[in-house]
């Protein structure tokens, strides 16, 4: 009992010396707060993709709003994979990050509530769904914007390209805005970024994009799928709607409306982003405006 109990306290030990090898020797000159920047910066807008000190940098020169994105992992019809709306993301968020000119956006939260897990409802009930439960992901929100406020930024726009994922952040940001957990640090859930011109239903009727049936729904077709996501995830990456295996089969159209050519749908992809990306930026302004600083 003695030899496995001593086992046992120095697997740990083992365990906290790896840990704090792991972490970066304190006074080694780059990793001062103040350190000079060794190489220059590359050119993106995701923090994920930056290093710390690009971010320290664009934050002091004036990056002080950072985008929280929700998207999720569900069940998408037969073609379009499960990752949908984090793709659709990867596209809205980078456009209105750089068409704000100050902001950065942080990793976008892929697992969301998508129903109930037992017996499972919703989008639980295919195989592939992740759901979190509404108190975890409201407490997934809450930790990442205090993190990003720990790093400098003093306002956090937050936007769901799913409907299930509104009602969670609107109570994230309501609750944080009156007792902000940090002193000067705004949260603003901009709905309209999904709510306004749901699937752009009618900027593709102006784009001259008649699907059929002619219904505002997100299962259009009884799939859970549209022109509007096939076209801005082409932006991204067409293998991610099937290209090719579409062709193939001879399924490469949606809603009445063929994919083909590509080019022409990613075109119009871009034109859905550039709308939803101006969308948003005029509802956060308005939420900027309204929104006092505590």
């Amino acid at each position: 009992m003695r030899d496995r109990q001593w086992r046992i306290r120095a697997g740990f030990a083992w365990m906290f010396a790896i840990a704090a090898a792991c972490g970066p020797p304190a006074d080694h000159p780059w990793n001062a707060l103040d350190a000079e920047r060794p190489i220059p910066a590359r050119d993106s807008v995701f923090i994920e993709e930056m290093t710390w000190m690009e971010v320290r940098d664009r934050i002091a020169g004036g990056a002080t709003t950072a985008i929280v994105a929700t998207g999720g992992i569900e069940q998408n019809g037969p073609w379009v994979v499960t990752g949908k709306h984090n793709l659709v993301l990867r596209a809205t968020t980078e456009a209105i990050a750089r068409r704000l000119g100050n902001a950065l956006v942080a990793p976008i939260i892929k697992l969301v509530p998508e129903g109930d897990h037992d017996p499972p409802t919703g989008h639980m009930r295919y195989p592939g769904t992740i759901g979190l439960s509404r108190e975890t992901f409201e407490m997934v929100l809450h930790d990442v914007a205090r993190s990003l406020a720990a790093s400098g930024f003093t306002d956090v726009l937050m936007i769901g390209d799913s409907g299930g994922n509104q009602r969670g952040m609107g109570a994230v940001a309501e609750r944080w805005n009156a007792d902000p957990p940090r002193a000067g640090v705004r949260l603003h859930h901009v709905p309209e970024y999904y709510t306004e011109d749901l699937w752009s239903f009618e900027q593709l009727k102006a784009l001259g994009i008649e699907q059929v049936p002619d219904v505002q729904s997100a299962t259009r077709g009884d799939i859970h799928d549209d022109f509007h996501y096939d076209a801005i995830i082409a932006t991204v990456d067409p293998g991610a709607i099937r290209a090719r295996e579409r062709r193939t089969a001879g399924e490469f159209s949606i809603n009445g409306i063929s994919l083909d050519p590509l080019d022409r749908t990613i075109a119009v992809g871009e034109a859905l982003v550039a709308r939803r990306a101006e969308i948003t930026i005029e509802a956060f302004r308005r939420s900027l405006a309204e929104t006092p600083r505590r």
